[in-house]
């Protein structure tokens, strides 16, 4: 995959206040944390099929947009948005909760496979290609399979927010890095900070 600046961030996530503070929508408070930092809001997109703006970081014209297809078909909302504002997939950063990592962990990734997540199944069908860059926000894990539909639905405790937090925070000093297309320097920063 080329290394290109970014020029879509899509955060995953399911919409209604039902699942607001779910670990499920980790995606979506990293989208709210970057809007709150930029200064700007969501609104309703029905081209996209979610709430979207328009927004500069680093002197790079980015889209922003929050699905509200629910997680599982995200891919419906990322490719509409693509084709609308004639966006390549290696264009665009996919922010999404990560069970594999620890929560205060967070990790770029600039390809690979969907781990499970149904939001990047969807986006993978649907986009036809793996070739995006993910920004995977840890979770950490319930320990057994059979409890992950359950746990990642839930709102995490007070302890592992924080947590969360933390890692959207420190994520957030490397976006400038990331619009720009600056991977490498932007992992060495994020991967160094949050390492344990």
């Amino acid at each position: 995959m080329s290394l290109s600046p970014v020029k879509l961030i899509v955060g995953l996530g399911n919409p209604g206040e039902k699942y607001a503070k779910t670990r499920h929508n980790a995606g979506f408070l990293f989208l709210d944390h970057l809007c709150s930092q930029l200064g700007v809001s969501l609104k309703a997109d029905k081209t996209c099929f979610g709430r979207s703006a328009k927004t500069t970081i680093a002197g790079k014209d980015i889209r922003l947009l929050a699905p509200d297809t629910f997680m599982n078909l995200s891919g419906k909302a990322l490719v509409a948005a693509t084709q609308y504002y004639k966006i390549d997939m290696s264009e665009v950063l996919v922010a999404h909760d990560e069970l594999d990592l620890d929560a205060g962990i967070a990790r770029l990734k600039l390809s690979g496979g969907h781990g499970g997540n149904n939001g990047l199944r969807d986006i993978i069908q649907q986009g036809g290609t793996k070739d995006f860059a993910r920004l995977r926000i840890g979770i950490g894990h319930p320990g057994v399979g059979r409890d992950v539909a359950g746990y990642v639905l839930k709102q995490a405790n007070k302890a592992d927010q924080q947590q969360i937090d933390n890692a959207i925070a420190e994520s957030l000093r490397v976006i400038d890095l990331i619009a720009q297309g600056d991977y490498p320097r932007a992992m060495n920063e994020l991967h160094t900070c949050l390492a344990k």
